[in-house]
């Protein structure tokens, strides 16, 4: 149980963050890992293809953690702080509009929740820098001696998203009409239907279409000013 009356919960890319973070990390992994950039962009068109043929997302997310297999928990968890303190330094890392909402939660204490299909070691430095309270994220499978099996245990996406909210406002005995949810993708639909206080980010002409159909709040994605969020 929380002392909170209320719980906010928010995607990450695109929604918190103005990027993609499990393909800008990938960029980056496979740069420190000897890659000139024609690997990422062969792994990136199979991914494109895969989205165009309709290939479900948590399959697509799957497919993603694959490439993987074999590495230590513990670096790739490295990688990703790396990654985002060099993300986090540019100047337009972060959705301006969600960032105020940011300050309104954490003004009202409600419990803030990041729900994202990227991993840990990605989205916990997100996660400190926002004062998050709870990450749900897709968890990679590792072994006992440290290794990415290559293989996750859910996939964050869709309908687990929607679970994932559902079974975190149960656990801390709050009220879904009471809580808040904010997304970008058709895919974040589940989220932001069990809430009873829905916001979209202008990113899917598709949910930004629903958001108008449902009078739900519709937010710009614009970026906020260079290393705004690191002065909260």
């Amino acid at each position: 149980m929380t002392s909170a009356r209320r719980s906010a919960f928010f995607d990450a890319d695109e929604t918190v963050i103005t990027t993609k973070s499990m393909f800008a990390f990938l960029r980056h992994w496979m740069a420190q890992n000897g890659d000139s950039g024609s690997g990422y962009d062969r792994i990136m068109a199979d991914i494109r293809a895969m989205a165009a043929n309709n290939v479900d997302r948590s399959e697509i997310n799957r497919t993603y953690y694959r490439l993987f297999k074999g590495v230590p928990q513990r670096e790739l968890s490295a990688a990703g702080r790396e990654w985002y303190a060099g993300y986090r330094a540019g100047p337009t890392a972060f959705v301006g509009a969600t960032l105020d909402a940011l300050d309104e939660h954490r003004a009202a204490g409600d419990l803030i929740c990041l729900v994202s299909g990227s991993f840990r070691g990605v989205l916990l430095p997100l996660a400190e820098e926002i004062a998050a309270d709870v990450v749900l994220c897709t968890e990679p499978v590792v072994t006992e001696d440290g290794l990415l099996t290559g293989e996750v245990h859910q996939p964050m996406i869709g309908a687990a998203k929607s679970a994932a909210v559902a079974d975190t406002i149960t656990e801390h005995g709050l009220s879904p009409a009471d809580c808040y949810g904010y997304g970008d993708h058709l895919s974040d639909l589940g989220l932001l239907e069990q809430v009873g206080n829905p916001h979209v980010v202008d990113v899917d002409p598709a949910l930004v279409a629903l958001a108008k159909e449902r009078g739900w709040p519709v937010l710009s994605s614009a970026p906020a000013p260079a290393r705004r969020a690191a002065d909260r």
